[in-house]
């Protein structure tokens, strides 16, 4: 059984536990807050003793092997580099980093490290996923992609109220292209690669992100076309359209309600049953990866990570994002 720190107490560290769980693998073990009562109240639920809210203290300690991290954003490449130099493995939540310079550092440090480092994109680990891989080779060529994925937050209430959390603060990088768009850019760069032409619009907030957006990826025989918001929902499904069919993706992120069309219109289900908790691939994958003294996942690769990354530092480019990371 490995050990496991968390850093982050919030919802999809519950998630992701409950996940970890289900393997058999990952026990918690430690877990870091930067106040001692949230560390303690999350530690309670999960029978744990061991609570830090000191990061030095937290890297030096000999209570856990591993650390799955899910602060904001703009704090994932400096705690991940910091838990690397004390020999912990480290899976970081997706955007791993708040661009590319980050990430290149954090590959840098694993590889000299000798340690895992893995972006926590669950989506690619997913059966399904690998469905629709195969189901490619029915349709191709593969012409147009259209990846949705819009889902309304609840902190853009209050951000209308006029209370600003974290989901739109450009300082802990945030905005819809990194929280929400990277999971209709990561999948597209794991199956086609990298784009010949990335263009991106968005519709900004008066803090500097952007609160929905589109990002069109060219490459020589297909186009992929990223939609996603934090500020609407939509019920609309994905698509990949082929010369000979086309796959209809009722939720993109967890590859569910997958469907195969024909030429002639005919619709099939396809889809693969999959554990009701999709983090769970990625959990498994990731404590494999240790047991087996692997340093980097071939899933989701440093290569797949930093071509997602180069996706996104120049959509936001193009659409007037800066981070106080892109200064440093």
């Amino acid at each position: 059984m490995l050990r496991l720190g968390v850093i982050g107490t919030n919802w999809i560290t519950d998630r992701f536990l409950d996940a970890a769980h289900q393997t058999g693998e990952l026990q918690l073990t430690a877990v870091y807050s930067r106040t001692e009562e949230k560390a303690k109240q999350f530690a309670k639920k999960y029978e744990v003793d061991t609570t830090f809210t000191q990061l030095s203290d937290f890297f030096k300690s000999d209570a856990f092997d591993a650390v799955y991290i899910a602060s904001p954003t703009a704090l994932h490449a400096t705690q991940a580099i910091q838990a690397m130099e004390h020999k912990k493995h480290v899976l970081v939540e997706k955007p791993m980093a708040s661009n590319v310079r980050e990430a290149e550092k954090m590959f840098a440090v694993a590889e000299k490290e000798g340690v895992v480092l893995m972006e926590a994109m669950k989506t690619t680990h997913l059966p399904n996923f690998d469905l629709v891989k195969d189901l490619i080779e029915e349709i191709k060529p593969v012409r147009r992609v259209i990846a949705n994925f819009c889902q309304y937050s609840s902190r853009y209430d209050r951000y209308k109220e006029g209370e600003v959390l974290n989901a739109f603060k450009p300082e802990l990088s945030n905005g819809s292209l990194m929280d929400i768009g990277i999971y209709t850019i990561y999948p597209i760069i794991k199956l086609f690669g990298q784009p010949k032409e990335i263009q991106a619009s968005a519709m900004m907030l008066d803090t500097g992100v952007d609160g929905s957006g589109t990002v069109l990826l060219s490459y020589d025989e297909l186009e992929a076309n990223m939609i996603f918001s934090k500020i609407t929902n939509s019920a609309l499904p994905s698509e990949i359209q082929g010369e000979n069919g086309s796959i209809v993706i009722d939720k993109w992120s967890d590859m569910s309600g997958i469907h195969l069309v024909d030429k002639e219109g005919h619709k099939e289900e396809r889809s693969l049953e999959q554990l009701t908790n999709s983090m769970g691939y990625e959990a498994r994958h990731f404590a494999e990866l240790i047991k087996t003294g692997q340093t980097e996942s071939d899933i989701n690769t440093f290569n797949t990570s930093l071509e997602t990354m180069k996706v996104l530092d120049e959509a936001r480019r193009q659409i007037g994002v800066v981070y106080p990371a892109d200064e440093k």
